[in-house]
């Protein structure tokens, strides 16, 4: 840190095969750069400086992103990538919705951006993430357009807004102790105003009115969904301490314990009650949703022997899950796909040449390329997911992008490091 009112990352290290973005403001800083540059090469170049950590250390300070980028033949170049600093009254109301809501401040203090908060940003006319245009480069290369030096500076600041959401809210102008002071003041200044004394209406009124009457009971014990039977005690998952299933118990508590977070968030945002509840996971589902989350090796273990399906299936069907929840199990499963007629327009729109087209039709949703042992699909959710096929079985090669050329750079990457970071994933998921 060189001051207040600037950071300094050092430069990261090399990310050959894996994701710049795993959050949705990762995603989202992405998606604007994607949407901004013309020239799907120019990205692909980008993605692959990024990627060799050919990015130096980046200065990130209110409306400018800054770095020494190297070319392929070592030659530095400085690249910026400018962004609109929010103005005094939009920091205003940005505030005034974030003071409004204590599950925003406390997901920002725990470095997470909640989603509710930027789409009640938004509807107070405050746009957190970058819009089509909103990235402005400039680099010594002389491009007027984004080039390779300034894409994988953005690519690059994705990998760092995942850990801190608050780079993104010092690009638009302020400091985290500028922040949390101001988020700390206003909580203060609520409570103070807030009215003292007992509130509510007398109990002779209340107990007056007619019963309201009950919700429907819930489900019977045989009609609801059960959890994968983790099965009898063995010595593996003993702990120890000596106590059978300890490691079983510790994994199912943290799970529990993080299913409930997200559903207290769900249940704090703004029209949750007249939301339809989602559906019900199958006893398949939930030992992938539960797989992802990665489980000691014995708790894996049974839980593929509770869903009965084989130890590949279920460690590909978590890498699916972990990069796209049910949304990516169902694309690798080919249970949904997105239009066909949309997709074929994307591919011609990123391929005007039909003849240089790297894909070829596979069915469905399903494209193949590099004779047929990588595949990208065109998912519900409009975007294209990577997949390698090792041996037989179909591997989700890394996340889904909304670029078929960005998705496709993934699924092919370097074929050793795609190796090796298919063996990591299987790893960990082994079951």
């Amino acid at each position: 840190m060189t001051h207040d009112e600037e950071l300094v990352f050092a430069a990261l290290p090399p990310a050959p095969g894996r994701g710049f973005a795993d959050t949705w403001w990762g995603r989202g800083w992405l998606q604007a750069l994607e949407d901004t540059a013309l020239e799907n090469a120019t990205l692909l170049r980008g993605r692959k400086v990024a990627r060799s950590g050919a990015v130096g250390a980046v200065s990130v300070r209110p409306g400018r992103l800054t770095a020494v980028v190297r070319s392929g033949d070592g030659t530095p170049y400085r690249a910026d990538v400018l962004l609109r600093r929010l103005s005094g009254a939009e920091w205003d109301r940005l505030l005034d919705t974030a003071a409004r809501e204590a599950g925003h401040v406390a997901a920002l203090l725990d470095h997470e951006m909640p989603t509710h908060l930027a789409a009640d940003a938004a509807a107070a006319g405050v746009d957190l993430l970058p819009g089509i245009g909103d990235l402005e480069p400039q680099c010594e290369c002389g491009e007027w357009d984004h080039c390779a030096h300034t894409a994988a500076l953005a690519y690059q600041v994705a990998r760092l807004l995942d850990a801190d959401p608050f780079v993104l809210l010092l690009l638009r102008g302020r400091t985290e102790g500028d922040l949390t002071a101001e988020l700390e003041r206003r909580n203060a200044a609520r409570a103070t105003a807030a009215p003292s004394g007992p509130q509510g209406e007398p109990a002779s009124e209340a107990y007056a009115r007619a019963a309201v009457p009950l919700p429907q009971p819930p489900p019977s014990e045989t009609d609801a969904p059960r959890p994968p039977d983790l099965g009898p005690e063995s010595a593996e998952a003993t702990g120890e301490d000596g106590v059978p299933g300890l490691r079983d118990l510790e994994f199912l508590i943290a799970d529990a314990a993080a299913r409930a977070g997200r559903l207290f968030a769900e249940a704090l945002r703004p029209g949750h009650a007249d939301s339809a509840p989602p559906p019900a996971l199958t006893v398949w589902q939930d030992a992938v949703r539960m797989t992802a989350g990665r489980p000691p090796a014995p708790v894996a273990a049974r839980l593929a022997e509770g869903c009965g399906r084989p130890g590949d299936d279920l460690s590909a069907a978590a890498g699916a899950w972990a990069y796209g929840g049910g949304v990516g199990l169902a694309v690798l499963e080919g249970e949904a796909y997105g239009p066909a007629s949309e997709a074929a327009a994307r591919l011609a729109t990123a391929w005007p040449d039909a003849a240089g087209r790297p894909l070829s039709p596979a069915g469905g949703g399903r494209w193949s390329a590099e004779g047929g042992v990588v595949e990208l699909r065109f998912g519900p959710d409009r975007r294209w997911w990577p997949f390698r096929l090792r041996g037989a079985r179909w591997w989700p090669a890394g996340p889904p992008d909304t670029a078929p050329a960005a998705a496709l750079a993934t699924a092919l990457g370097d074929e050793d490091d795609g190796r090796a970071a298919d063996r990591q994933a299987r790893d960990s998921n082994t079951v």
